[in-house]
């Protein structure tokens, strides 16, 4: 039966003591840890620092002060000693007593944040120094159910991570199996069968001349400004086949385009009205019911935020990290800021289609 004892941290770990300054001969020509990562990863560099500095030898136990309980802490390999500030702390142990990796996992344990709470002042919002976990009281269980502990630990880390590589393999493969689906959409060949029993449909040749009348008599009755012609489309820009009955054509002869604006966020009496109002980061390949936040009638009349109605198609232009490129359709009126684009289909042309074609151009940005 395994034997578990409370035991002091201190009775199995020793501090490496020395604490040097900067410039210490002892430490001259030494790299330093910039930091050790969540997954317990040292990233080491040269840059100079302004705080002591404590030295690391291959071997040590390494944990940082502010980060301990988030997994910042890890056994140090490397050939050469390397120095820390003193936000970190290093150590030796008894390998007779502990099993410094069963350690390493106690300390990324609830129980061990629940110790700190009760033994430590200030518990984990403390930064960690040997004077407060060597005192510690812990219970520990003797060196061969340690090992047998983690070993379990180790086997079920193996399995997870077995897991989490299949499941990112899966995602990969599925993400292509959608974009040739994207693909072969645009290109006509998801309706092929549907074509060959609809023979009389009308060819897309029809519709581009309905809209360019439809588009005429609106610039006649001076309810849309008159744009310049479309330059024509190249044989480099025809990507692929067309079925018979679709035409190419420019994404502005079969929709209004438009950017949106941001009203002046210092005047209270623009904000918090009842207007939809899309941000760049609300844009994710999602259609929207509903935004974060919402423009007066008065922000309206006063800038540049015009209302686009629903089912238009929305376009990030501009954003942080994935979010250019991404697409979302109208489900409700709303304006949008000026890093989206508003594409207003004319009658006959789906939403769906524009997106579509986005997502398809925009491999990226689709998830």
């Amino acid at each position: 039966m395994a034997v578990w004892k409370k035991v002091k941290v201190g009775d199995f770990l020793f501090e490496r003591e020395g604490r040097y300054k900067p410039d210490a001969k002892e430490i001259q020509g030494l790299q330093r840890i910039d930091k050790i990562d969540f997954s317990g990863n040292f990233h080491v560099a040269n840059k100079p620092s302004k705080t002591d500095m404590i030295l690391i030898k291959s071997g040590d136990l390494v944990i940082s002060g502010i980060n301990v309980a988030k997994g910042a802490l890890g056994v140090y390999h490397g050939d050469a000693d390397v120095t820390a500030t003193i936000h970190y702390s290093s150590y030796t142990f008894d390998e007779s007593k502990v099993s410094v990796e069963f350690f390493k996992r106690f300390l990324k344990s609830p129980i061990f944040i629940q110790l700190l709470k009760e033994q430590v002042k200030g518990g984990i919002k403390t930064e960690i120094k040997p004077k407060h976990l060597l005192p510690l009281e812990i219970m520990l269980p003797d060196i061969d159910e340690q090992l047998s502990i983690l070993s379990q630990f180790q086997r079920i880390e193996n399995e997870d991570a077995e897991l989490k590589h299949e499941l990112t393999h899966q995602q990969v493969l599925l993400k292509k199996l959608r974009q040739q689906i994207l693909q072969e959409a645009i290109e006509g060949k998801l309706t092929a069968g549907w074509r060959a029993q609809n023979p009389d449909v009308e060819p897309a040749s029809e519709l581009l001349k309905r809209i360019a009348a439809e588009k005429a008599q609106l610039v006649k009755e001076k309810k849309i400004k008159a744009q310049k012609p479309m330059t024509a489309i190249t044989d480099d820009e025809k990507t692929f086949e067309l079925p018979e009955g679709w035409e190419w054509c420019r994404l502005g002869d079969v929709a209004e385009i438009k950017v949106g604006a941001t009203p002046d966020r210092n005047n209270p009496e623009y904000w918090g009205g009842t207007i939809h109002w899309v941000s760049s980061g609300e844009v994710a390949n999602n259609y929207i019911g509903n935004t974060r936040e919402k423009i007066t009638h008065k922000a309206l009349g006063e800038s540049s935020a015009r209302i686009n109605p629903k089912g238009s198609v929305l376009v990030a232009m501009i954003g942080q990290g994935k979010t250019r490129g991404q697409t979302a359709i109208l489900n409700i009126d709303a304006a949008t800021n000026q890093n989206v684009c508003a594409i207003r289909p004319h009658d006959g042309i789906i939403p769906e289609i524009v997106w579509y074609f986005f997502l398809s151009r925009y491999p990226d940005s689709v998830t």
